[in-house]
């Protein structure tokens, strides 16, 4: 009889073959774990496919009608319904209608909030894992409601762009609380790491700093409210509640879903004669003008999740593989940017393309603040000797800005 897999592949898809094909291992007290390849990995080629332990919408992208399914995220919109609401163009109809996925005749509400979901496999299976828990009933909509009063606190605290959620942490509390075997999710949380600073460094995650004791306090308290449950007295605490939030803040992964995007890559990948491929692509790209001078950069339904052996993977300024959705949900897919050799650390960027193009200075100052660590990789190694500031932050500084400020991006006061 084959031995179990270990907790870190179980919420894989095909985890034997994943397995197989990496490995988890310790590197030292400062790293921590890290992901490794037990065979050769070509170009291109995905490592695996991943679902989180839980997931959650960002609540500023809810409420502006990014509609997505509760549970996986998927975008509930058709790609041209997704068009028109973004464009602000409310006749537009997309050539290729064919070629959108989304199914609308599948979608079902919760019978007791109306929250939405793609399919009713996505609502039994919410109902089962943690619905029951957080389902508000008729008091969906009641602003004195426990829990609509943390999501608020929460939205006038962290503004768009957003990087985390407050429902991520209830996601996690209400699956235990829902369990049958609690102790079995309380050991796959604590898989990620939850310290709020790092004292080797003597680094603070920045939202945990002096300047929102305030702050937290009162989303401490509210989260208590909402959400309190003996069985898990040890993260409402508030040491445990700082740990808990500084969980989701170093290790949610960010989720972009999207029907319309969806749809273009299906229009990419049409076989068309030169005079129709030119036509297509000029619609294309006077819609994504379109939509920009309308809507700007917020184009996907936006959450972020935890996931489990996508967590063990460490940062490099120069990744070799990514993460990415292409199926519309929450499905993690990570690919190898280049061949990696069997025993070669697998290693993605926690930083998105412009901001890896930065300074060693600016690109250590994101990550000292957000991930609590100091990076050392061979870009980083490579450019000990540059000057300590950017052009940019000098300009910055010139004009009166300053960390407090850039910090007041991140929280501001309610």
């Amino acid at each position: 009889m084959a031995a179990p897999l270990p907790d870190m592949f179980s919420f894989c898809v095909d985890p034997g073959t994943v397995a197989a094909s990496v490995d988890v291992r310790f590197i030292n007290n400062i790293k921590g774990k890290g992901l490794f390849a037990k065979r050769s990995i070509k170009k291109g080629e995905t490592i695996f496919v991943e679902r989180p332990l839980v997931s959650a919408q960002f609540l500023w992208n809810s409420l502006y009608k990014y509609k997505a399914c509760e549970y996986c995220l998927r975008a509930l919109e058709t790609s041209e319904e997704n068009a028109r609401r973004l464009s602000g163009i409310p006749d537009l109809s997309l050539p290729h209608p064919e070629l959108c996925r989304v199914r609308p005749e599948r979608h079902q509400a919760c019978p007791q909030c109306q929250v939405m979901y793609c399919s009713s496999e996505c609502r039994q299976t919410a109902a089962d894992l943690y619905h029951q828990v957080l389902c508000l009933g008729p008091s969906q909509e009641d602003p004195d409601h426990p829990m609509n009063k943390l999501k608020d606190a929460w939205r006038s605290m962290h503004y768009p762009p957003e990087t985390s959620s407050i429902m991520l942490m209830a996601r996690m509390v209400a699956v235990v609380k829902q369990a049958k075997d609690k102790g079995h999710w309380q050991k796959l949380f604590s898989h990620f790491c939850s310290r709020a600073a790092n004292e080797e460094e003597e680094i603070a995650h920045k939202l945990l700093g002096e300047q929102f004791k305030g702050q937290l306090a009162l989303l401490h308290s509210l989260f208590k409210e909402a959400l309190f449950d003996d069985d898990l007295n040890r993260w409402f605490v508030p040491d445990g509640f700082l740990s808990l939030f500084a969980l989701v803040g170093t290790n949610g992964q960010g989720i972009g879903t999207s029907s319309l995007s969806q749809w273009v890559h299906a229009c990419d990948a049409l076989q068309l004669p030169t005079q129709q491929r030119e036509q297509l692509d000029s619609f294309i790209d006077q819609l994504y003008k379109d939509i920009e001078k309308e809507t700007g950069d917020f184009l996907n339904c936006e959450g972020s999740g935890l996931f489990l052996l996508q967590s063990s993977c460490n940062h490099s300024c120069i990744p070799n593989a990514e993460a990415s959705f292409p199926n519309n949900n929450f499905l993690l897919q990570l690919s190898a940017l280049c061949d990696i050799n069997p025993g070669e650390e697998i290693c993605i960027s926690y930083l998105d393309c412009c901001q890896r193009d930065r300074s060693r200075h600016s690109r250590h100052k994101i990550l000292r603040e957000n991930y609590l660590f100091v990076c050392s990789c061979l870009k980083c190694i490579a450019q000990m000797d540059e000057l300590d500031v950017t052009s940019e932050e000098d300009e910055g500084d010139a004009e009166g800005e300053t960390e407090g400020d850039e910090l007041e991006d991140e929280m501001t006061d309610v």
